[in-house]
């Protein structure tokens, strides 16, 4: 079963008049990203600190994964059960997922930086029986393990410690080394009758706005993200080399990058990076031709420090894409002059829809602070949330998407009918079920999208409406700002004021005499009422798994 989303159309108005999802009866996540290809072709290149490097083709990954998911059968694994992958950029986390594609089954990629509160919610939440962990998470799965009642199974990956953990238990829990696991040669496996809606993977929120969501997707999710994908890496996608250093737990990471690359049947490269490195990632980016990256704008902004990029390393880059907090024009112009023409596309989405909005040079040059147009597969709309309507151009509104038969919008939260009817328009534009993000927006005349702040953010202060999202662009212009999160706090007088927690620029001195600058520099650029009467300096502000600042912890108790 060969199939391939496809996005054609001379102008962007041809290709979204003319998109249709027209996907195949028994559909399968796992056969369409590992098993339709030629199997000969170069998949994933997996490279470690110690400087080893390992290609693995199509063919590898698809009889792998059938391994894996014997081994997991083998543990009760069946239809509709919860696999957890807490593994980082290495072969285990993809295969452990497109195991439980195969099988049926239903993945949790969570991230190798969670503590025991974090772990344990999640694997209790979504009654997980079986955890794939990283070596270096035996520690937090021994703590958090007694207290998940469904869980049965651990299989520890890369496992090096002296103290083997070789058919270890831990109240009960069977603990044992995923090599060990799984019988590489046992590759002989018939996929589960499986289709577009089938369940298939549970993605957590971040918990940046309050407590994390369990979203469960369906077998089509990452063909949703495709036609993103061909926007904002300009069209051609058939002939590159893929890398993000964002954590393969993220939706930001493997929707954005790691499967619909696979959809087409391209090379990933994969490292476990830990903390960004400004300096390696151009190296690495340099040695194994990467053609286009999905990057934080945090890691732009740590590339922007480094001198020269173009002179010391002989780079393939041809275009980023990025999202999660704003690209400030000093990003667009870094990549136009200092990369010699890289293009730069910002993307707007959420776990529960994901690649929604982007921007495309061919067809719409990308407008600084603008999230750009809705893609086509995606009937994004900006509503009045209590009535439903469509907003005027130029209005705030709250961004909406018809959900149809969409199949980047998510199936439900996990558990939780009553949320998932919350942010569900039954009765939306055209008598449509429309899925609410929570996220308010406006529209121009062009159609590009502007985004405001979360419905939840907005700070409302002597009567105005403050969004967090624009102080923080301004602020973070400032050269002595590295990082900022911008919140309301009470005021008796006014109601909130504007409070900014600050991490200063490394060259910069957290002094009585920058937070007025501070102060003064906001009030310049936005209105009077928008600047922080009140500036906190931290050395490191909280933030998500994700790298999204936790507004919640800079809030007084």
């Amino acid at each position: 079963m060969s199939y391939y989303v496809t996005v054609t159309g001379e102008t962007y108005a041809d290709a979204r008049e003319s998109f249709s999802w027209d996907v195949p009866d028994g559909f399968n996540a796992a056969v369409d990203l590992v098993g339709k290809h030629d199997g000969d072709q170069p998949a994933l290149v997996q490279l470690t600190d110690d400087g080893s490097r390992t290609t693995y083709t199509f063919g590898d990954l698809d009889a792998r994964s059938n391994a894996v998911a014997n081994a997991l059968e083998a543990r009760g694994i069946e239809h509709g059960d919860r696999v957890a992958v807490v593994v980082p950029q290495k072969p285990a986390n993809v295969l452990t997922h497109l195991a439980c594609w195969k099988l049926g089954a239903i993945s949790l990629p969570l991230s190798v930086l969670f503590g025991d509160d974090a772990l344990r919610y999640r694997l209790t939440d979504s009654d997980t029986r079986v955890a794939v962990v990283d070596a270096s998470q035996l520690a937090t799965i021994r703590e958090v393990a007694p207290d998940c009642p469904a869980l049965e199974s651990v299989l520890v990956v890369d496992d090096t410690s002296s103290e083997t953990v070789d058919q270890q238990r831990i109240d009960g829990v069977t603990v044992e080394p995923f090599d060990t696991a799984v019988d590489w040669t046992a590759t002989a496996l018939e996929p589960a009758d499986t289709d577009v809606d089938t369940p298939a993977i549970i993605m957590y929120t971040s918990g940046s706005t309050g407590e994390p969501k369990g979203v469960l997707h369906s077998h089509g999710v990452w063909l949703g993200h495709c036609p993103a994908f061909q926007l904002y890496f300009e069209h051609d996608v058939r002939d590159g080399i893929y890398w993000t250093p964002a954590d393969w737990a993220w939706i930001g990471a493997l929707g954005d990058l790691v499967f619909p690359a696979w959809h087409y049947g391209q090379p990933v490269v994969g490292y476990p990076m830990g903390s960004f490195d400004a300096e390696r990632a151009f190296e690495l980016m340099a040695t194994e031709a990467v053609t286009n990256t999905f990057l934080p704008p945090t890691a732009i902004r740590m590339l922007m420090d480094i001198k020269e990029p173009t002179e010391r390393y002989d780079l393939s880059l041809e275009s980023i894409c990025s999202g999660g907090e704003p690209l400030t024009p000093e990003i667009l112009e870094w990549a136009d002059e200092t990369l010699e023409g890289v293009v730069v596309n910002e993307l707007y989405g959420q776990t529960e829809a994901n690649l929604l909005v982007t921007n495309c040079r061919q067809w719409f040059p990308a407008k600084p602070g603008s999230m750009g147009k809705p893609v086509p597969g995606h009937d994004v709309a900006v509503l009045e949330p209590q009535t439903g309507e469509r907003v005027d151009s130029g209005e705030v509104g709250e961004i909406a998407v018809r959900r149809g038969e969409d199949p980047v919008i998510f199936e439900s939260y996990w558990n939780d009918p009553a949320r998932t009817d919350a942010v569900t328009l039954s009765d939306g534009p055209d008598g449509d079920r429309w899925h609410l993000t929570g996220d308010l927006a406006e529209r121009d005349e062009d159609g590009s999208l502007w985004y405001i702040s979360r419905d939840d953010d907005l700070i409302i202060t002597s009567g105005y409406r403050v969004a967090p999202r624009e102080v923080e662009e301004t602020m973070l212009a400032h050269e002595a700002v590295a990082q900022v999160g911008v919140v309301g706090v009470p005021d008796e007088r006014r109601g909130e004021i504007i409070k900014a927690a600050v991490e200063p620029a490394s060259e910069a001195s957290a002094t009585d005499e920058l937070r007025a600058e501070l102060r003064e520099f906001v009030r310049d650029r936005l209105a009077a009422y928008e600047y922080p009467r009140e500036i906190e300096f931290r050395d490191e502000l909280p933030t998500t798994t994700t790298g999204k600042i936790r507004r919640t912890e800079l809030k007084p108790e």
